[in-house]
């Protein structure tokens, strides 16, 4: 995952005004992105003519070197989104990315009142079994006021950053990821051991019940000191969010503890 710095600030007991140190340049962003597609269309390329999930996310990765995508940057997406040509010859699921990544990288510079907050149950009561995964887990879920914005990256990372209440040593950054994906990350190891296919399962379910409305679905790595240890630790935390955008659903992770 790639990292950014913010400026912080609490106002309302929420509110945190993010401000990345150094805007990445659309003039090297632009011109490596384009010509990691025109790589990806050549025959010799993995798809050959048709680029792949994976080699979209290869090509995005130019606009996220410092962790952030600017003003200009996504508006120059915005162009590649809604134009026929340029979608031509990208499989379902490089599309899904491309759409999914400029709409989570919408360069806003301040994130909308989400409110997020433990919920009542257990995390094993909610993936209906106990476990490595359940023990090593920590869940807060929430809403954005009808009107005050969207869950988008600035929103994701620092009401989670600010609300899950660790020091974490860098920036989170979201990434979208698809099902097969988020079910990796469950089965990996955790701080407590190996889940077992009933969390894994279970967590799924529970998770799905926010993404199924809209598919979004994001992981960020995180790591951070203090946290499960009396040193440095380290995880993840996958965020969901509704179709409307306004609610979000997070399961953090420890997979690592000093």
């Amino acid at each position: 995952m790639k990292s950014a710095s913010f400026l912080s600030s609490l106002l309302g007991g929420l509110t945190l005004l993010a401000a990345p140190a150094a805007l990445a340049d659309l003039t090297t962003s632009k011109p490596l992105f384009e010509s990691r597609v025109a790589s990806a269309r050549t025959a010799s390329s993995p798809g050959g003519a048709t680029v792949l999930r994976q080699e979209i996310i290869t090509a995005l990765d130019a606009f996220i070197v410092d962790g952030w995508v600017d003003a200009q940057e996504s508006s120059y997406l915005s162009t590649k989104v809604s134009s026929t040509s340029f979608l031509t010859g990208l499989e379902s699921a490089a599309k899904k990315y491309l759409f999914d990544f400029h709409e989570l990288n919408d360069a806003e510079d301040y994130e909308a009142p989400l409110s997020l907050a433990p919920v009542a149950a257990t995390p094993a009561q909610l993936f209906g079994a106990s476990g490595p995964l359940a023990s090593s887990s920590r869940i807060k879920e929430g809403s954005i006021p009808a009107g005050a914005g969207v869950a988008n990256q600035v929103t994701l990372t620092n009401v989670y950053t600010w609300v899950f209440g660790s020091s974490y040593d860098r920036q989170t950054y979201f990434e979208p990821v698809n099902v097969e994906e988020l079910i990796a990350r469950l089965k990996a190891r955790t701080y407590s051991g190996t889940p077992s296919t009933a969390e894994v399962n279970g967590a799924l379910a529970w998770l799905a019940q926010i993404y199924n409305t809209g598919n979004r679905i994001y992981v960020a790595d995180w790591r951070s000191e203090g946290r499960g240890g009396p040193g440095e630790s380290a995880g993840f935390v996958v965020a969901v969010v509704g179709a409307n955008r306004e609610f979000v659903r997070m399961l953090e992770v420890l997979t690592w503890a000093e």
